[in-house]
């Protein structure tokens, strides 16, 4: 046990990476907008996919953001969060901003009583993905215009390559 969440600042570090929470069930390090357009069901408004976010899918539309035609959505993390974490950045080795916490997985449930490293993740939004919906979106570019962006691919090894990409 060790202190949690007690009014201080709080400090965790991992890595970006996979897992397997059962036999032949395996969840990737990151996901990407088709997984959204997937899981689509305008019956649950938690699955109702906007018409001009599903018309950028389409067009693959993703600025500098998206590479490959696929844009990254989220992606998991080893660090240990609790509640109260959502909205906490996530930075890189080169104190770059890629992403923010939001969530645990359900194998994280347990986290507030002991950290489980094979299975425990944090679910973090990527970066380009928040600059996506600000930027192409949106179509507000004011906060875009007073960035430096760097383009950064989460990497399992902890390996990023870095460009600095310029913005449209």
């Amino acid at each position: 046990f060790y202190p949690d969440a007690n009014s201080t600042m709080r400090f965790t570090y991992g890595k970006v990476l996979d897992y397997y929470p059962a036999d032949a069930v395996h969840y990737d390090y990151v996901t990407h907008l088709k997984g959204v357009m997937e899981k689509e069901d305008p019956n649950n408004d938690e699955f109702i996919v906007p018409a001009k976010l599903k018309e950028l899918y389409e067009k693959k539309d993703f600025g500098p953001y998206g590479e490959d035609g696929k844009l990254i959505t989220d992606f998991l993390t080893t660090n240990d969060i609790t509640g109260g974490n959502s909205g906490s950045p996530v930075i890189n080795g080169k104190g770059e901003l890629i992403g923010l916490a939001f969530d645990g997985n359900w194998e994280a449930m347990s986290g507030d009583l002991a950290y489980e490293k094979v299975l425990q993740r944090t679910i973090c939004v990527d970066v380009r993905y928040v600059l996506f919906i600000i930027d192409k979106f949106a179509d507000d570019t004011r906060l875009i215009d007073e960035l430096t962006i760097h383009k950064a691919m989460p990497q399992p090894s902890h390996v990023e390559q870095l460009e600095e990409v310029p913005v449209d």
